[in-house]
């Protein structure tokens, strides 16, 4: 069940202006799902992308990484094309070979060169993907081409996911009303670098291209890695930025006055995303953030952070709501700082501090513990007494239900 996971209304999805998407269903894996999705994009578009750091990279992420190499604005991306139901990753050259005639399927259909097409797929791992499948069902994706089907889109590249992800708003920025929407799948497999994620925003402002790979390798860090469901990195994770130009606003530089204001609207979106990933965590009953402050690096606070957030142990004691919180404690001593000072380190639960100076805080209760472990939103907050870093993962609690849906993905 999903944790306070709050899904727009379809009349509050903003069409981004030069963002089509057409739906269709192939069949991949179960007949009649909706699981083919084609983005056509505007000429002049901007394309940027973070991807897996997986070794075992599924051939589409090896294909998008491909067409997507020239950083200097050489690279013209006019489409997206994403099928569910079938990961395409452990499937060798006969992988490779799929996603490149399902590009070269798509540009014949769209008049567009094939390295402008980016392919995503996601679900079972070392299955062969149907290529004959997704090329049958191309054409009817193509022919359902609108400018509103991002709602229907955010359906259509869910798994496991029990609900859609999708953001979107609309700020005016140097005088231009400015559109960001996106849309995320994912439930199962995530861990930071990234997860088995999809995620796709789109703003109608326009960003030259030398500045989106940069931009999009920050938004990530600000979103999509810092999230954690079971310390799993999968082997499709992709997040894509797009930027169609559209609106009329155009920023060329890092120096243009409008760029912060843009920039900080789309990490609000990503996080956004991101963060809905894991309320909708697979058998997710709580959702946690976990913030590591005074710390002498961003690597170091992320440390403990991860190992706090990836303890099957805390996982389990959060979803029983039980105060075991030398679970806490634990993680944070074998997070791998050598030369941590355990007597400067205080952990709070909520707004209860539960422990400083190496040991247990002398008025802390174990019912006021058990009051924060209740609620379905907890903070945990860990300050290390050495420096002045601090950083935030989200994460969520392990239940009964996330080793039931993973026992029976396949069946």
């Amino acid at each position: 069940m999903a944790v306070n996971l709050v899904i727009p209304d379809r009349a509050a999805v903003h069409p981004v202006a030069g963002v089509e998407i057409g739906i269709a269903s192939a069949g991949i894996r179960k007949i009649g799902k909706k699981d083919l999705t084609v983005f056509r994009l505007a000429a002049g578009t901007t394309v940027a992308g973070v991807f897996t750091t997986n070794r075992f990279k599924a051939a589409p992420v090896q294909v998008c990484e491909t067409h997507l190499a020239p950083v200097d604005g050489a690279a013209h991306i006019r489409a997206l094309v994403i099928n569910t139901g079938n990961a395409n990753a452990g499937t060798g050259a006969t992988g490779l070979r799929v996603a490149n005639e399902t590009c070269e399927t798509v540009a014949q259909l769209l008049g567009i060169q094939a390295q402008s097409v980016l392919p995503f797929s996601t679900g079972v791992i070392l299955e062969p993907l149907s290529l004959e499948k997704i090329k049958t069902a191309l054409p009817a994706a193509i022919a359902d081409f609108s400018a509103n089907h991002w709602f229907d889109a955010a359906h259509s590249i869910m798994t496991t996911d029990t609900l859609p992800k999708i953001y979107s708003t609309q700020i005016v920025v140097g005088g231009h009303t400015v559109t960001i929407t996106g849309i995320s799948k994912g439930a199962g497999m995530i861990r930071p670098n990234m997860a088995t994620m999809l995620g796709y925003l789109a703003t109608d402002a326009g960003i030259a291209a030398p500045l989106m790979s940069d931009l999009a390798k920050d938004l990530a860090n600000h979103s999509f890695n810092r999230i954690t469901v079971d310390g799993d990195t999968s082997t499709n994770d992709s997040f894509i930025m797009m930027a169609t130009g559209q609106s009329g606003l155009s920023i060329q530089s890092t120096q243009d006055p409008h760029f912060e204001v843009l920039k900080q609207a789309l990490i609000v979106a990503a996080r956004d995303l991101a963060q809905k990933i894991v309320r909708d965590a697979e058998g997710a009953t709580k959702f946690m953030t976990i913030v590591v402050e005074q710390a002498h690096s961003t690597a170091e606070a992320l440390k403990v952070a991860y190992a706090i957030a990836h303890s099957p142990l805390v996982k389990t004691a959060f979803f029983a709501s039980d105060p075991n919180l030398g679970r806490i404690l634990a993680a944070i001593g074998y997070a791998g700082i050598d030369d941590l000072d355990v007597n400067h380190v205080k952990l709070w639960l909520g707004d209860v501090l539960v422990a400083q100076e190496g040991g247990r805080h002398p008025d802390y209760r174990e019912q006021d513990g058990q009051r924060i472990m209740k609620e379905a939103e907890i903070l945990v907050r860990v300050a290390l007494g050495r420096g002045n870093v601090s950083d935030t993962v989200y994460t969520c609690d392990f239940s009964h239900e996330y080793v039931t849906i993973n026992a029976d993905y396949r069946s």
